[in-house]
């Protein structure tokens, strides 16, 4: 397993909870050594234009596109998460790798105007009729860590969890063989740890 390691995320926390549940990774730019992982984990935090050309400049965003296309399992953290989308409109309108269908829009508009953006804390993980095997070892309402101002809309076939705060936002995605998590798993305690644990058991579904 591989964190993508392009220059804009907290790697040592990451790459500390997978240790901590018994998974060795490897913390990585090189693209043959990405080329070669069985899961990718795409980091981020940060501001998406910035991090969307460090991909590109490094040909990351093809390495990764090619690795979903053979059955990689992804999974995308906060801004990686971001990234799986189409496209984003924070400061502008800029191209993502088109994992997941969607856009991240700006949650100033559609929560109410007097909660604090961006959104920080923890808040109570929601799922839909089905629960999605990342969730497997974690229960509706569990808790979670946010840091955003930003979040996938336009997304509704591939949402998986949602999150409150002032309105129902996007928390986590999934199609195929891709999942992203809007909170940090890696701050997130034991429900955090869990979901990682479920994802290096996930095989990747349709």
């Amino acid at each position: 397993m591989v964190i993508v390691d392009y220059g804009v995320g907290n790697l040592f926390s990451l790459k500390s909870s997978f240790a901590f549940i018994g998974q060795e990774v490897t913390v990585s730019g090189d693209r043959d050594v990405i080329a070669k992982a069985d899961r990718i984990i795409l980091p981020g935090v940060g501001a998406f234009a910035d991090a969307a050309e460090k991909l590109r400049q490094s040909g990351l965003d093809k390495v990764i596109c090619e690795k979903v296309k053979s059955g990689t399992p992804l999974m995308g953290i906060c801004l990686g998460m971001q990234m799986l989308f189409e496209r984003s409109l924070e400061y502008g309108e800029h191209k993502g790798l088109s994992l997941i269908k969607g856009s991240v829009k700006y949650i100033g508009d559609v929560i109410p105007s007097d909660l604090k953006i961006p959104h920080i804390g923890w808040n109570a993980l929601h799922f839909g009729e089905k629960k999605h095997p990342i969730f497997k070892y974690v229960n509706e309402g569990d808790c979670v860590y946010f840091v955003h101002s930003f979040y996938g809309a336009d997304c509704d076939s591939s949402v998986i969890a949602t999150a409150e705060y002032g309105a129902s936002l996007t928390a986590a995605v999934a199609s195929g063989n891709v999942c992203g998590c809007q909170f940090h798993p890696e701050k997130s305690g034991k429900t955090g740890l869990a979901i990682l644990k479920a994802f290096c058991e996930w095989e990747g579904e349709e």
